[in-house]
């Protein structure tokens, strides 16, 4: 536990370097091609079920409701003009970092669900997933990411409860890099 911290702090501090002029860019952009703050706060479930406000680069018009991307029947009519490459690049995902250096988040584990998703949320907590700090990446995220059924998802972040182990979390980093290499899995 101690050695999975120290690591996120480290890796969200270099991350952040690296990333800092990206994420300056990106901030610029999406002020630049639509109305609204650069930054999208969401209310998200961590550990335990407590709520935490998420940050993410806007990628959505400021009227879209406030649901998940799969409920929203046509979501790419609401993107932004860049929405579409951040989601595909991930870019729209780094300042989550924050919420690794705050211990918010970790960088891998269940992706943090938002407050009103009652059926992730339940189904989460009656597999004990919702005692794992939330990751920037997880088992199911690479595994599929926004394709996968709830309980497909949920299966998938209580195999990562009982595998979790350092040697797996680099696994599932380095899965990642590929994924968002290749856009896979990402809904626009």
């Amino acid at each position: 536990m101690l050695l999975k911290r120290a690591c996120d702090i480290a890796g969200a501090l270099l991350a952040l370097a690296v990333f800092a002029l990206p994420m300056a860019a990106v901030a610029l952009a999406v002020r630049a091609t639509s109305k609204g703050p650069a930054l999208y706060w969401s209310r998200r479930v961590g550990r335990g079920n407590r709520l935490f406000s998420m940050p993410k680069f806007r990628t959505m018009r400021i009227d879209t409701p406030v649901v998940a991307t799969h409920l929203l029947g046509d979501a790419a009519r609401h993107l932004t003009p860049i929405g579409s490459f951040l989601r595909k690049t991930s870019l729209d995902e780094l300042p989550q970092l924050w919420c690794i250096l705050k211990g918010d988040m970790s960088f891998v584990g269940p992706r943090p669900a938002l407050f009103n998703q009652d059926d992730l949320i339940a189904a989460r907590t009656a597999q004990n997933v919702h005692s794992l700090l939330p990751g920037l990446t997880g088992w199911a995220q690479v595994n599929g990411r926004d394709e996968l059924a709830i309980p497909d998802k949920v299966a998938l972040d209580a195999e990562y409860l009982e595998r979790r182990s350092f040697l797996f979390d680099l696994r599932i980093l380095g899965l990642t890099a590929i994924k968002v290499v290749g856009a896979v899995g990402v809904q626009h």
